[in-house]
C-alpha cells in the first residue's frame, strides 16, 4: 500500500481565516503519524475523519509555537478517551521541560504514557523503525534548532514468478530461498540468478517533510530520490532576503532542493499569511520544478 499524508495545516505563523498552522498526518499501512502540531490540530484531525486514538507516534520539527502549541490539548483529549497505549513524541530539547510543566499543571492523571525521545537536529539517524517503515532525521537550517523527518518504507518480500516455479518445478524450500534473495541451484547443476526469478511487488515510497528551513544543500542530499518533498515556501522569491533573515525559504528555493534531490513530487506549504492566493508560489515553484504541488488543507495525497 501507498503511504499516504493528509494536511491538516499548511500556514505559517500568524493565523489566518482559511489556513491553519503546521500539521499533517502520515499513513503508513494503517499506522498514524502525526508530523508537527500546530494549534487546533485535533480539530482538525476530527473534520478529516482521522482518528486520534489511532496515533502511534508525534513527530515536533521545533519549538516555535505554530508547530506545536497544539499538542498539548491534544494529550488531554487523548486522555479522556481513554487511551492506553504509550504515546511517542519525537522532539529537539527542551522538549521533556515543557512537557513536564504540562503534566504537572493538567495532566497528571492520565491513562497513558507519553514517551519523549530527543531529536538531535544536527545529525540524519533512524529515529523510528517498524516491520515496514523507517523514520529517519533531517536537519535543518531555522532560527532555533530544528529537524524534517523522512519516511522510508521498506523494501517489500520477493515475490518468485509462478511461471518460473512451473518451469522449473521448484520446491517450497526453494521458493522460501528465492524470497530470501537466494540464488537457486537445480539438481542438474544450473544455478538461476534470483534476478531471473523475483520482482518487487511495488517500489517502495517515501516521504520527507522539511519545515522550517533556509535553503540546503544537504537536505537535497540526504533526501535524493524521495517519491514526495514537502518543503517549506514560506515567501515569493522577491523576498529572499526576508526568508533567509527569519530562516526560511521561498519558492524557488523550495523547487531547487526538490530538483536537486530528482525528487518525483515537491509539495510546497507553510505559506506567510500576506499571500491570500498561494497560486504565485506555485506558479512560482513549476517554473523550475514542474511536478510541484499546494499542500491543501484537507486533502490526502498517495506517494507512490
Amino acid at each position: 500500500m501507498p503511504l499516504k499524508v493528509t494536511i491538516l495545516g499548511s500556514a505559517s505563523a500568524k493565523p489566518t481565516v482559511n489556513r491553519h498552522p503546521s500539521a499533517q498526518i502520515v499513513n503508513a499501512n494503517e499506522q498514524y503519524f502525526l508530523v508537527d502540531a500546530g494549534e487546533g490540530v485535533q480539530q482538525q484531525m476530527f473534520r478529516n475523519g482521522i482518528n486520534p486514538l489511532k496515533l502511534r507516534a508525534v513527530f515536533i520539527s521545533h519549538l516555535h509555537g505554530d508547530h506545536v502549541y497544539g499538542l498539548f490539548p491534544l494529550l488531554s483529549t487523548l486522555g479522556l478517551y481513554g487511551r492506553q497505549t504509550p504515546l511517542m513524541v519525537y522532539a529537539p530539547h527542551p522538549f521533556g521541560e515543557i512537557l513536564e510543566c504540562h503534566r504537572r499543571y493538567f495532566d497528571q492523571h492520565v491513562p497513558y504514557e507519553v514517551i519523549w525521545h530527543e531529536v538531535d537536529t544536527t545529525k540524519h539517524e533512524l529515529l523510528f523503525e517498524s516491520r515496514s517503515l523507517e523514520v529517519w532525521s533531517i536537519p535543518l537550517r531555522h532560527s532555533l534548532p530544528a529537524a524534517g523527518y523522512l519516511f522510508r518504507e521498506k523494501a517489500p518480500e520477493l515475490n518468485v514468478d509462478k511461471f518460473k516455479i512451473e518451469r522449473y518445478g521448484l520446491s517450497i524450500a526453494q521458493i522460501v530461498a528465492a524470497k530470501r534473495g537466494e540464488d537457486i541451484a537445480l539438481e542438474s547443476g544450473e544455478v538461476l540468478p534470483n534476478a531471473s526469478l523475483t520482482y518487487l511487488p511495488y517500489e517502495p515510497a517515501s516521504y520527507a517533510y522539511c519545515s522550517d528551513t533556509n535553503y540546503s544543500a544537504r537536505i537535497a542530499e540526504i533526501v535524493r530520490g524521495v517519491t514526495t518533498l514537502y518543503h517549506e515556501a514560506t515567501y515569493a522569491d522577491s523576498e529572499k532576503a526576508v526568508a533567509k533573515e527569519r530562516g526560511h525559504a521561498t519558492a524557488a528555493q523550495a523547487a531547487k532542493t526538490a530538483l536537486k534531490a530528482e525528487a518525483k513530487e515537491l509539495l510546497i506549504g507553510h505559506f506567510s499569511s500576506r499571500y491570500k492566493d498561494p497560486t504565485i508560489l506555485l506558479d512560482e515553484a513549476r517554473q523550475i520544478f514542474p511536478a510541484t504541488q499546494i499542500a491543501e488543507e484537507g486533502k490526502t495525497f498517495e506517494i507512490r
